[in-house]
């Protein structure tokens, strides 16, 4: 095998390459940033896809986010690719503080502001786990979905505004950059006769 190591990882190495990569999480965002700039699309259909795909990333329908970005990215005419890369956001690590402010803020937007305790909304204690446990998902929709969905509405709107605007200027840099150095390269193959 040409690409392996020449003494194996041990269980610390793996374990903390799991949790923390050797290079840091700086070169895999430089590596997605590269990817979406790289798809053959327009700067504003890649910067409305990976918008539409951060939307979708706020709400609280796990398990469909890909599927609403393509949804809202093909409303906007954005990249469905893009769309679909967008949707990184929303991962294991930034599931808690996602639900979390749209929780809050959804609770604060329908008037249920103060503090909030599992049964504030209909009276009784609601034990989230029982209900996901036996798929009860109508009696979730009170105490938890519903205040998630309309607290997710501003953050997604504002989150996409943000992500479009640094998207379509970052993808128009990266390809004016791109087509300076492919003519300079031309003008030397030129002047070296090849």
């Amino acid at each position: 095998m040409p690409f392996r190591r020449r003494s194996p990882a041990g269980w610390g190495e793996k374990i903390r390459s799991a949790v923390w990569p050797r290079k840091g999480p700086s070169r895999n965002l430089r590596y997605q940033a590269l990817r979406a700039a790289r798809i053959s699309a327009s700067p504003h259909a890649v910067a409305a896809g990976i918008a539409a795909g951060v939307m979708a990333g706020w709400t609280p329908f796990l398990g469909f986010h890909i599927l609403l970005g393509i949804m809202l990215a093909f409303i906007l005419r954005g990249s469905m690719v893009a769309a679909a890369l967008g949707t990184l956001v929303a991962n294991p690590l930034t599931f808690p503080l996602i639900w979390s402010v749209s929780w809050e803020l959804g609770h604060i937007m329908l008037g249920h502001a103060g503090p909030v305790d599992g049964g504030a909304l209909t009276g009784q204690h609601v034990d989230l786990a029982d209900l996901v446990r036996t798929l009860r998902f109508a009696d979730l929709w009170q105490p938890v979905l519903k205040p998630m969905l309309v607290g997710c509405l501003p953050l997604a709107a504002v989150s996409g505004l943000v992500v479009y605007a640094a998207t379509y200027m970052g993808v128009r840099g990266f390809r004016a950059r791109r087509r300076e150095r492919m003519a300079a390269r031309r003008r030397g193959l030129a002047r070296a006769g090849i």
